[in-house]
């Protein structure tokens, strides 16, 4: 689908921008940039989209962006409805991969920086202990004044890439770049998934909310999706299963209905297809 150019502010007497995102859904919608994003999340889950990928994201995750990948974070509704809270639901760093100049990353000492920045052109996701520590350094970052904030950053990406198990998240082959005038309707499309999602969705209905035959709907969706619509739709339902499975407040049953499946059998052969792991396994493996 046609991201849309973002824009991101910062002021002129600043290098790269970092902020504090104290409310959700700041930016929810596709879009890209020629920064490189550097995302910490504090609090609250959802569901992100980075390049073809799409899974559940929560607090403590970060998630470091290339520049020009398309993406956006679209938090669950209980907190999409809260109001402005006085702790921040993310720190959000963006830079130029040339924020120190031509010649840095071709210096030997920063190679391992360049390597990182080459990963991250499909996005990479860091979870765990070691994504605290990362965290901390992009708080230091946020409170550093001057030059010390560059320092910081270059602390930052150094410490990053010498972390191991770095979670590549979009498929090395996803392209996009499709004519404006297909932007809204693709847009409409996931609008109306994610809304009707936890319900059985006819193809017809689909296609009727992109203004086409079923036929002609499912050709365009994989064509500028490169999957096709079912297989975009069980995404979203087993990402939220995965998210009620976390939760652990009902049974595994009950949360194959709630996702939309109404087969137990169809939501276990999908779940292990889509994880390698079935629901209680995967559960388990959380716990």
């Amino acid at each position: 689908m046609k991201p849309q150019l973002l824009k991101v502010p910062y002021g002129p007497d600043h290098s790269f921008g970092v902020r504090k995102e104290m409310s959700p859904n700041v930016n929810n919608r596709w879009h890209y940039h020629p920064e490189i994003e550097l995302i910490h999340f504090h609090s609250g889950s959802g569901t992100q989209f980075i390049g073809d990928h799409i899974s559940q994201f929560e607090a403590g995750d970060i998630v470091l962006v290339g520049c020009n990948l398309p993406h956006f974070w679209k938090y669950d509704d209980e907190y999409s409805s809260s109001p402005v809270r006085p702790n921040p639901f993310a720190t959000v760093i963006h830079f130029f991969e040339n924020f120190i100049g031509e010649r840095f990353l071709h210096l030997p000492e920063s190679r391992h920086i360049k390597n990182l920045l080459e990963k991250a052109k499909r996005g990479i996701l860091l979870k765990g202990v070691i994504a605290n520590e990362i965290g901390d350094l992009m708080d230091k970052i946020y409170q550093a004044e001057g030059i010390y904030k560059i320092v910081g950053l270059i602390t930052c990406l150094s410490e990053f890439a010498l972390c191991e198990n770095l979670i590549p998240l979009s498929s090395l082959g996803f392209k996009y770049g499709f004519p404006e005038a297909d932007n809204k309707r693709i847009n409409d499309v996931y609008n109306y998934s994610f809304n009707n999602f936890h319900q059985k969705i006819k193809l017809s209905e689909v296609a009727a909310i992109a203004q086409m035959t079923s036929n002609s709907f499912c050709r365009y969706f994989k064509y500028h999706t490169g999957k096709t619509y079912s297989d975009f739709l069980m995404e979203i339902r087993i990402g939220y299963a995965c998210k009620l499975l976390i939760a652990n407040k009902t049974s595994v049953k009950q949360i194959c209905y709630e996702s939309g499946f109404n087969n137990f059998s169809c939501f276990h052969r999908y779940f292990k297809k889509l994880t390698g792991k079935t629901p209680q396994s995967y559960q388990k493996e959380y716990k």
